[in-house]
């Protein structure tokens, strides 16, 4: 692609560096934003420096939040004896469009993949054994996507978290092998939880 401007292609090259996002679309935002005027610019850089700058995790569960305990850990309506171990905080936000799910959250910030170099040393896995082992928890909720690392995942922390004395449960497999929780539609995704099965009847079939 060829530009008129350096300062263009530097522009242009930033936002094609997002997940994503090519040049043909890259060039179309910044195009959008020199249509702009200077202080609707700045309100949209401002607004992802001060994200970057600010934004913090919960003390509790891990999830992308504006103060140490999130919103959902803090709230009085949640039942914290019911854990949902998702991936990201997409998965989060998934699940609480789906208006089915009044438990709490631990988000594991990954999936073990050794391919990557993704161990479980570099998630959050051993802060939710302690939470188990420290709390009121009765069950945990294995909601991970439906992917060979994911069943990965779900198969170690069943292992950490067996002689725990805890429930293991995981979603129902409506969602087709491969498919990432934040891309299955809510009316599928809430019925998956909602129908949830003891992990341990996955391992005798």
């Amino acid at each position: 692609m060829n530009f008129s401007s350096k300062l263009l292609e530097n522009a242009v090259n930033e936002f094609s560096a997002l997940p994503g996002i090519g040049q043909k679309t890259a060039l179309r935002l910044v195009l959008h934003l020199l249509n702009q005027p200077v202080t609707e610019v700045e309100k949209f850089s401002n607004a992802l420096t001060t994200l970057k700058r600010d934004i913090r995790f919960c003390d509790l569960c891990f999830n992308i939040s504006d103060h140490s305990i999130c919103q959902i850990c803090s709230s009085t309506k949640r039942d914290k004896s019911l854990v949902c171990v998702v991936e990201d905080t997409r998965d989060v936000m998934a699940i609480e469009n789906t208006g089915t799910y009044q438990g709490i959250y631990h988000v594991l910030g990954g999936l073990i993949s050794p391919m990557d170099g993704v161990g479980p040393s570099d998630l959050t896995i051993e802060k939710l054994v302690e939470r188990v082992k420290n709390g009121d928890i009765k069950e945990v909720i294995l909601a991970i996507s439906a992917t060979m690392e994911g069943d990965t995942t779900i198969f170690y922390l069943y292992k950490k978290l067996k002689d725990s004395g805890v429930q293991i449960s995981t979603i129902a497999r409506g969602i087709a092998f491969g498919g990432e929780l934040e891309y299955v539609d809510e009316i599928t995704l809430g019925r998956s939880i909602a129908t949830r099965v003891p992990y341990e009847n996955s391992l005798t079939r």
